[in-house]
């Protein structure tokens, strides 16, 4: 047991992060029933969308799980309400800061974990009523910051009291071990569960998951300010040559438009963003959820450390 496993009453200290139209009822489901805390991404629903989908998942399991808040959604304020009319005890938060929404989430008894890029954001988040944090390493797939997850896990367990939860480049028993020895009480991972059975995305997209390595991720936007990191493509390729010309942002805006739908929905692995982490390369098949969790524990309690 650790301090978030106790916090939040799950049974392993493993969160499975949001991904846009990915993290659905039918993924958060089968990793809260695992044993992890199952994550429902609510950006790009509705509020009708979302309510749906946390019954969907309560149709699956009856164990915890969170819904992921996207702080600069114009329908904030209604995904907010359907959390607290639908009872969810736990979210996680992202894109800006939660502090609106702390005074009646805590009255209801809401759990808030904001994901943060860095330990002054940390520090912010603890000092606002924040229950843990996730420290999010620019190792991982998405949209991220520029501190790497070592340093930064260092750092955000110096600067605050609350559980750390440990994200980006991790996959595995090994860096559970690893999180855990830089003092977080948890981890979250997204690109191992693209690789899930359970995870409702096309074949094609799962494959290119498989047959990548660690090289194989690029990151872009980093010139208007919002970097993600996807796997690369045509799409991608085609993005930095523009950047590289110094073209309107506009222009960049109308390559990417409806491209996380390409890749998703239609499984179009050239012209889509793929959104993965650094960690692809210790991703090699695909498995059930239970399975991914059973393989890292096995591997966890498997390590012994050197003594010097």
């Amino acid at each position: 047991m650790t301090k978030i496993t106790e916090l939040l009453g799950i049974e392993y200290p493993i969160f499975q992060g949001a991904m846009a139209q990915i993290s659905t009822s039918q993924l958060a489901g089968a990793v809260s029933e695992a044993g992890g805390l199952g994550i429902i991404a609510s950006g790009g629903m509705s509020a009708d969308q979302l309510r749906e989908e946390i019954q969907k998942t309560r149709a699956i399991t009856n164990k915890p799980f969170a819904v992921n808040v996207m702080l600069m959604m114009e329908n904030c304020d209604e995904i907010v309400d359907v959390i607290l009319e639908s009872n969810v005890k736990i979210i996680t938060t992202g894109a800006g800061t939660p502090k609106k929404y702390m005074p009646k989430l805590k009255e209801a008894g809401v759990i808030v974990v904001p994901v943060v890029p860095s330990a002054k954001l940390a520090k912010k988040m603890e000092d606002l009523g924040a229950d843990a944090v996730v420290a999010e390493g620019t190792e991982a797939g998405g949209h991220i910051g520029e501190v790497a997850t070592m340093p930064l896990i260092a750092a955000v367990t110096k600067a605050i009291s609350i559980p750390v939860v440990a994200a980006g480049g991790i996959s595995d028993g090994r860096g559970l071990a690893a999180a855990f020895s830089l003092g977080s009480e948890g981890v979250q991972m997204g690109t191992v569960y693209l690789a899930s059975k359970e995870c409702p995305i096309p074949d094609s997209f799962k494959e290119k998951v498989i047959e990548s390595i660690e090289t194989s991720t690029v990151v872009t936007g980093r010139r208007n300010g919002a970097p993600v990191r996807t796997i690369r493509n045509a799409m991608t390729t085609h993005y930095i040559e523009l950047e590289n010309q110094d073209v309107p942002r506009e222009e960049l805006e109308k390559l990417t438009m409806g491209s996380l739908a390409k890749a998703v929905v239609e499984g179009d692995v050239e012209n889509g963003s793929l959104m993965a982490g650094q960690i692809l390369g210790n991703i090699t098949s695909i498995r059930p959820v239970a399975q991914i969790h059973e393989d890292i524990l096995k591997e966890y309690r498997a390590i012994t450390l050197p003594k010097i």
